[in-house]
């Protein structure tokens, strides 16, 4: 039996595994180029937005409901995920006192890979039944 909300779930987590890997690997280029303070930086605004949309998907992908349950736990999923990372980045820029530019990079490269991953996960889902 085929249950469209988990496919939905296992490809909206896996595609925040992606996201959080690519993070990863932008922090080690700052790591490289710009040294630890903006590899900190780059992971933190990356990851900020790979926790937050796994926080989205557990709280939107819950299961079989009504449709105006779903669409307010669509909406609840949302905020808390824009939640997180505004409150990350917020600590990350006012109390650590990290550099904004490296932190946009992880985030501009967390959203990129989260629409990709999604992208090649429904792809493969649909080739494949």
């Amino acid at each position: 039996m085929h249950d469209p909300i988990a496919a939905s779930r296992r490809s909206a987590l896996g595609a925040a595994a992606t996201q959080a890997v690519v993070a990863l690997l932008v922090a080690l280029v700052f790591l490289a180029g710009d040294g630890t303070r903006a590899a900190v930086s780059a992971a933190i605004g990356g990851l900020a937005l790979a926790l937050g949309n796994v926080l989205a998907t557990l709280l939107s992908l819950r299961g079989a409901v009504p449709a105006r349950f779903a669409f307010a736990a669509l909406l609840a999923g949302t905020s808390v995920k824009w939640l997180v990372v505004f409150v990350a980045l917020g600590i990350a820029l006012k109390a650590w006192q990290l550099p904004p530019l490296p932190m946009l990079a992880g985030l501009v490269a967390g959203l990129m890979a989260w629409l990709a991953g999604l992208r090649g996960l429904g792809t493969q889902r649909a080739t494949k039944g």
